[in-house]
């Protein structure tokens, strides 16, 4: 009977909680997200379409199609399978990309924690004692000792309904918290996905940096030795041979800091992918071994603000502090708690739930604030204008996103008229140091012209290198500033 007696109880709560809980509002604003932007280019003069550059040394040309979406794995598009790999072991041991995975499920957790709030709290509860009463009062047994055990066992249900809709718009910022912190894990792989490709671009532009320098050593080593030769039959003075001397050390002195820049990005290419320094990523990188992308995305700003991560995280804080804005506002209305407690209590263990010794109370409590000093007022006005600086850190972030994709175009551009000019100058200055070295060697020109010449090539080949690097660093950037493609890998995270 006693059990009949709460199963009743129970379910008289959960219905009369369901109840409650279905015909309640949720005071404070309902949120809608902000409109795209309207505009249709990133630049005045509207998008380029495609970006000519000479064939040949130069590179192939790169085309913008705004039909064209993002792969998931986009770094593929280099074509590098020494890449591919590398990122794949980074995605899987890097802990940056494992602590924000662990920070989105405390998120998703957390909702879940605040979704039970939606249901009756029940618990239970032992209480054995013993105890002494005076024996000038009425003991609480019916054999009226004065020293007794008393075991008191009891069910308690608490049930809080969510009648403005309080409990509701604390999920909801929950919720968009979690969306926030899944949109920083997107973030998260996106920066360690670029700065990996950028720190292979980086390698394999100082690899080439480095054997341009070293190739350019050894021509001037043959020249000196050359010029030594002459010099001994009187055909160069000595100031010639000091001259051609400098030019070679300068040119030796080079290469210790081309060589520590790429011992520091071999160090950076291990630290991303989770592992220490001293262990070997067994890839190596040069500029032959990845393939610019021809064809480049562009997509349009009003898909933007759907792609990139760091507007989606603003858009989720914004929606979280928007229904801060009804938990605020919640707190300054009445609020009902309804309570139930069920149990039984005896002096003797055996009769615990016996006839007679059970006990039951059902209530409900009513409570408003009518006096708080304004502190709940202060805390909905602060709420509000939190809502109002998140709005304009959205907007802020969609101006910086867009900022970011014009920067981009414009240095892609400037990239393809660089490289086709830096091919350009390559290839004429290797052409006058050729004639300069047989002009030399007949005595029609002299050995300042000869060395003015070998300068003018070596920097021409070194800047070609940095142009043909900034091409493919560039290009990395724009995927980048895009979002990256996660939308379209089969392992996106999803928020409760």
């Amino acid at each position: 009977m006693a059990k009949h007696r709460f199963f009743k109880l129970h379910r008289l709560a959960l219905v009369l909680g369901t109840a409650l809980a279905l015909g309640a509002c949720a005071v404070g604003p309902d949120y809608h997200r902000p409109a795209p932007p309207a505009t249709q280019s990133y630049m005045q003069e509207g998008a380029p379409s495609a970006m000519a550059s000479t064939p040949g040394a130069s590179g192939p040309a790169q085309h913008f199609n705004t039909d064209m979406d993002i792969p998931g794995q986009w770094w593929t598009l280099f074509q590098s399978p020494s890449l591919n790999g590398l990122i794949d072991d980074a995605l899987k041991q890097n802990p940056d990309a494992a602590a924000a995975q662990q920070a989105l499920r405390q998120a998703v957790e957390t909702v879940r924690a605040q979704r039970g709030q939606y249901f009756p709290q029940i618990s239970a509860s032992i209480d054995p004692t013993r105890q002494k009463t005076g024996q000038v009062l009425a003991s609480g047994i019916s054999s009226n000792d004065t020293i007794y055990n008393l075991t008191t066992v009891q069910l308690s249900i608490s049930y809080m309904p969510d009648l403005w809709g309080a409990n509701r718009r604390q999920v909801e910022s929950l919720v968009a918290q979690a969306d926030a912190q899944r949109f920083q894990l997107e973030a998260t792989y996106l920066t360690l996905t670029s700065n990996l490709v950028n720190a292979a671009v980086q390698e394999a532009s100082l690899r080439a940096q480095i054997a341009a320098t070293q190739d350019m050593i050894d021509s001037q080593s043959k020249i000196l030795d050359a010029t030594q030769k002459q010099s001994g039959v009187g055909d160069v003075s000595d100031a010639g041979v000091a001259a051609q001397e400098a030019i070679l050390e300068q040119t030796r002195a080079s290469l210790p800091a081309l060589r520590k820049q790429l011992a520091q990005q071999r160090d950076l290419l291990a630290v991303l992918a989770g592992r220490t320094p001293d262990q070997d990523i067994g890839a190596h990188f040069t500029l032959d071994s990845l393939q610019l992308p021809q064809d480049l995305p562009l997509t349009l700003p009003a898909r933007l603000v759907e792609q990139r991560p760091d507007v989606r995280m603003a858009d989720a804080q914004l929606h979280a502090a928007c229904a801060q804005v009804g938990v605020a506002f919640a707190a300054r209305l009445p609020n009902i708690n309804i309570t139930a407690n069920w149990g039984s209590a005896t002096d003797q263990m055996h009769t615990l739930f016996g006839a007679g010794t059970g006990f039951w109370n059902i209530g409900a409590a009513v409570t408003a604030p009518l006096f708080d000093g304004g502190t709940l007022k202060h805390k909905q006005r602060a709420a509000e204008a939190a809502y109002k600086q998140a709005a304009e850190q959205y907007r802020s972030t969609v101006l910086a996103a867009l900022q970011n994709v014009a920067d981009t175009l414009h240095a892609l551009q400037a990239d393809a008229d660089a490289m086709a000019a830096s091919a350009r100058a390559e290839r004429a200055a290797a052409r006058s140091f050729d004639i300069a070295r047989k002009q030399y060697a007949v005595g029609d020109i002299s050995m300042v012209a000869l060395l003015n010449a070998q300068v003018t090539s070596r920097q021409a080949q070194l800047n070609l290198i940095q142009a043909r690097a900034a091409r493919y660093a560039d290009t990395v950037a724009l995927f980048q500033a895009l979002g990256g493609g996660w939308w379209n890998r089969h392992d996106v995270a999803v928020a409760p």
